[in-house]
């Protein structure tokens, strides 16, 4: 009887076991396998165009260079600007929107999908049409603004110091439709008895926003700067398609720049030793958010 049971208890193990071996495959094949070999490119000079031949074992000299390289640097530093920027501007965006929404708008499902769709449409669609409308000359944004009687326009993509913020609008606009779907859902979840008794007390809208609206979403801000700060920090098609990194590298990020570094120049090895960086720092992120979580736990 008791072998029995070990034969079926067996058997409905390996049928377990055999249902999720294709995932199983899938993250050895398309994840972990990689994951190792760029470990290992990390302590090499690799031209791939020449196979097995152009691999040189050069041991720690990428990490050299890496803190050597001036232009490293300057990728970082565009992309804590980027990050630093685009986050807070995305979520005060979403968060004023979804406060509209909740309250004041009729519509609100089709309004919400219509704030929605630029967050689930085609980055690249995104980034040839606002590339259009930042046009310097013909753009219609540039248009707008000499209509208001502005004389010196701004470049947008064909200005160094215009550049990286032209980027910035068009992402914090993109991910706006997904911060204000956050926020109208942990809106809707604050008891309306706390409105209701302040205000019996006498509190005007504006005071039980920062009083009652911002505490109480306080997790869902915390989760939404976390999942766009890891998001923002691996910004890659919307400087593809709008400026390849110029003008003069202005607008240049860790994630293009790992791109240009392996497949222009063709250094694997330094293309992966940037791109093991990128990981750290966004482990560091990801560290900070565990602990940050042990302090909002209560909050969930």
């Amino acid at each position: 009887m008791k072998n029995g049971i070990r034969k079926n208890r067996y058997k409905d193990n390996l049928a377990g076991y055999l249902f999720i071996l294709p995932n199983f495959l899938g993250v050895f094949v398309f994840i972990l396998f990689p994951l190792l070999i760029s470990l290992a490119m990390v302590f090499m000079d690799w031209d791939y165009l020449r196979g097995y031949e152009g691999i040189d074992w050069i041991g720690l000299d990428n990490f050299k260079q890496l803190f050597q390289d001036d232009y490293f640097w300057q990728s970082l530093k565009n992309n804590v600007i980027f990050t630093g920027v685009t986050v807070p501007a995305a979520m005060l965006v979403g968060l004023i929107v979804a406060v509209f929404l909740n309250s004041f708008v009729y519509l609100k499902n089709f309004l919400r999908v219509l704030f929605f769709l630029p967050y689930v449409s085609s980055i690249v669609a995104i980034s040839v049409v606002w590339s259009v409308m930042y046009n310097s000359s013909e753009g219609p944004i540039n248009q707008f603004l000499r209509g208001l009687g502005v004389d010196n326009v701004p470049g947008w993509l064909a200005s160094q110091h215009w550049a990286l913020p032209a980027i910035i609008i068009m992402v914090a606009w993109t991910y706006t439709g997904y911060t204000m779907v956050l926020y109208m859902a942990g809106i809707q979840g604050i008891p309306k008895d706390l409105y209701e008794a302040a205000e019996v007390d006498g509190a005007s809208k504006l005071r039980q926003f920062f009083s009652i609206t911002i505490p109480r979403l306080k997790p869902t801000s915390f989760m939404i700067a976390i999942t766009l700060i890891i998001s923002t920090f691996q910004v890659f098609a919307a400087v593809s398609v709008m400026t390849k990194g110029g003008p003069l590298n202005s607008t240049m990020v860790l994630s293009y720049y790992i791109y240009i570094q392996a497949f222009q120049y063709y250094k694997v090895g330094y293309a992966a030793t940037v791109s093991w960086a990128l990981f750290l720092i966004i482990l560091l992120i990801t560290l900070v958010q565990w602990k940050g979580q042990k302090k909002w736990q209560d909050e969930f």
